[in-house]
């Protein structure tokens, strides 16, 4: 089985004040070095989702796939992008992650495949929390994905989700969340204190 992993990473940083939140730096390496360490060991290729100057992610020596739906707006372009590139690789499944969570679990790939129903999805959960861009999408979802998108208005991941009846696999919050994500300042400085306590 083929599994293509995918770094979504066409966000807006608003919250950072526009700074790219993948290339904060957590003790010594942007956030998405972490991600990229922690995702890459688990899947077959791995790739980065993005848009604009793609230069800029040009020393992670990493295929980068742009939205293809530029008028969408949401990750669900960059969901769409990656599916339609792991189609074209002839990938099994597609198992994406947000560019800003830096304490993946190493069993994350495993533990999705796991509950991964034939010809549909899965997601993560912690905390009682669901985590839409962290899941698991076999190939079969694409044409119905697009379908949604241009006849049904949809925009967004967790909508997506709930129309394809996605598993939910949860994963405990100790020692910390492990879908942490770093969104704004202060989520920097509780990332670092994660790592110092680590």
């Amino acid at each position: 089985m083929k599994i293509i992993g995918a770094i979504i990473a066409g966000g807006h940083s608003h919250r950072m004040g526009g700074r790219e939140k993948a290339f904060l730096e957590l003790n010594g390496k942007s956030v998405v070095t972490h991600v990229i360490e922690h995702l890459e060991p688990q899947v077959d290729q791995l790739v980065i989702n993005a848009n604009g100057d793609l230069r800029r992610f040009a020393r992670f020596d990493l295929k980068i796939v742009p939205d293809v739906l530029t008028r969408l707006t949401t990750p669900l372009a960059g969901l769409h992008a990656t599916l339609t590139f792991a189609r074209g690789a002839k990938a099994d499944v597609l198992v994406t992650v947000p560019s800003d969570t830096p304490f993946l679990p190493p069993d994350l790939v495993v533990g999705l495949m796991e509950k991964i129903p034939s010809g549909g999805a899965v997601i993560a959960s912690s905390g009682g929390q669901e985590h839409y861009i962290v899941g698991a999408w076999k190939m079969e979802l694409l044409d119905d994905l697009e379908r949604a998108i241009a006849k049904d208005n949809l925009f967004r991941v967790k909508d997506w989700a709930a129309r394809v009846s996605a598993q939910k696999v949860e994963w405990p919050v100790e020692p910390h969340d492990p879908f942490f994500n770093v969104n704004t300042p202060e989520d920097l400085r509780i990332a670092e204190q994660i790592v110092s306590a680590a």
